[in-house]
């Protein structure tokens, strides 16, 4: 809706769209809890009345809790029920929003919503993937929205890529930058 609010025509239901892979997802796993890293939304303009009690549904409709650290897109907006949380430590890993290497833990986070670019020309595919980055301890995640944009990966980074519901492992063919050594 916010898109759409600034005349970039987008499908209405497409949040439903994720809501319901959501949905899937958690039924078939059964997590005892849904941590989000931020970005749940694209903007205040957004969250609409309806939006707003899906997000109030979903934490029962989930069968499970649902926690938010907040991200930039929630900056200034308020969830009915779900607060945002900060930055924080879960077992070996912190958990973020944005890249915050810890020393001592690996760095899960969102934010930068990475893509491997793979073919090229008129065939080139962006395609979600899992970007880890060895130096800096930090594991950044694809976006779950299907109306989510991505980011290039970088060359030193391993890939896993997310495609056709499957969870494959990429050799990036982007050389790395000089001075800079491909590990792994």
């Amino acid at each position: 809706m916010s898109f759409q609010a600034q005349g970039i025509p987008l499908p209405s239901d497409g949040d439903a769209a994720t809501l319901n892979v959501l949905l899937e997802l958690v039924h078939r796993l059964h997590p005892a809890s849904v941590l989000v890293l931020g970005d749940l939304i694209h903007s205040r303009l957004g969250l609409t009345p309806e939006l707003r009690a899906k997000l109030r549904a979903l934490p029962e409709l989930l069968g499970c809790g649902l926690r938010l650290i907040g991200g930039n897109h929630e900056r200034g907006s308020w969830i009915e029920g779900l607060p945002q949380e900060p930055s924080q430590a879960c077992g070996e890993l912190w958990l973020s929003h944005e890249q915050e290497p810890r020393d001592g833990y690996l760095n899960v986070c969102g934010h930068r919503h990475p893509v491997a670019l793979v073919g090229q020309g008129n065939g080139r595919l962006r395609l979600p993937c899992f970007a880890y980055d060895e130096g800096r301890q930090q594991l950044v995640l694809p976006a779950f929205g299907a109306l989510t944009g991505g980011h290039p990966c970088a060359a030193h980074e391993r890939l896993w890529l997310l495609a056709d519901g499957a969870v494959v492992p990429w050799i990036n063919p982007r050389p790395p930058a000089p001075g800079r050594r491909r590990r792994g």
